[in-house]
């Protein structure tokens, strides 16, 4: 369901009375101020419409004063007679899944670990792949590239596992483009159990070809730095791995276009945004 499709539901707003009102989330793909609308590839509404990339308008211009490209948002969408805009945008809050989240705000202070800002470059690193090759970011550049942050032995499904799975979608989404324009960079946490040959084992699952979807491995130091680098906090307790769950896009200036925190976000929305920076 397109722009088109949805004011002609909004037309039919005359047989319903009042104008509906639905509660909505997805990822912000564009904005355009001038025009007092954005772009976001949004979750499905139960009952109304499938998930989907789509324009939306807004009657205030200030709704949009604090939104970017790549921003997690949840807002109401009003369908009226003949209309239909977005209101009540806000910023979507991820529910921290750490047990002990004071100690994970305080671990980050005493770290001093904090995600690069957007349109921030990134800072160029070296480490080892799954088929034991030195792999430097700044070897990607000109392309569009996705990084997350994983280890193999993650026994939650919705965590490292969703998060290869995002990534191993996207990388069928985009089969004809991988390599050429879009690189895909899984980064283990876990340096010390999760050497190349593992690595190797564990991108079969997801088909993963190694010269366009790398499975990042170091020294414990060297993926410290860049855990720090991206701002992932990572302890060890009882034998899991406690870690911050971000999923980035850096853009081929190789600066960062987008930062998702958490999980809650659909692989088709990932996917949809990776599309709009490819396409930029």
């Amino acid at each position: 369901m397109k722009r088109r499709e949805l004011l002609l539901l909004a037309a039919c707003a005359t047989a319903w009375g009042a104008a509906k009102r639905y509660a909505v989330t997805g990822i912000v793909l564009k904005v355009d101020a001038a025009r007092r609308s954005f772009v976001a590839s949004i979750a499905a509404i139960p009952g109304y419409m499938e998930a989907m990339a789509m324009p939306f308008s807004v009657h205030d211009a200030k709704e949009l004063a604090n939104l970017r490209a790549g921003a997690y948002v949840e807002f109401t969408l009003v369908v009226d007679t003949g209309d239909s805009w977005a209101e009540g945008i806000q910023l979507h809050r991820f529910a921290s899944m750490e047990q002990e989240p004071l100690l994970a705000r305080r671990l980050q202070l005493l770290e001093g670990t904090k995600a690069p800002e957007i349109g921030q470059a990134i800072a160029d690193f070296t480490l080892v792949d799954q088929a034991n090759q030195r792999i430097r970011l700044s070897q990607f550049a000109g392309k569009v590239m996705g990084v997350t942050f994983i280890y193999t032995s993650c026994p939650l499904p919705n965590y490292c596992f969703r998060l290869s799975n995002n990534f191993g979608r996207v990388n069928q989404r985009f089969a004809a483009r991988m390599g050429r324009d879009l690189v895909l960079l899984s980064i283990t946490i876990d340096p010390v159990h999760d050497h190349a040959g593992v690595l190797a084992k564990y991108a079969a699952t997801w088909k993963a070809d190694p010269k366009s979807w790398h499975f990042l491995t170091g020294s414990l130091p060297e993926v410290q730095a860049v855990c720090r680098q991206f701002g992932v906090n990572v302890w060890q307790d009882e034998g899991l791995f406690t870690h911050a769950l971000r999923t980035m896009v850096i853009d081929r200036a190789g600066k960062l276009a987008g930062n998702f925190e958490g999980n809650e976000f659909s692989a088709e929305q990932l996917g949809d945004f990776v599309q709009a920076v490819m396409d930029r």
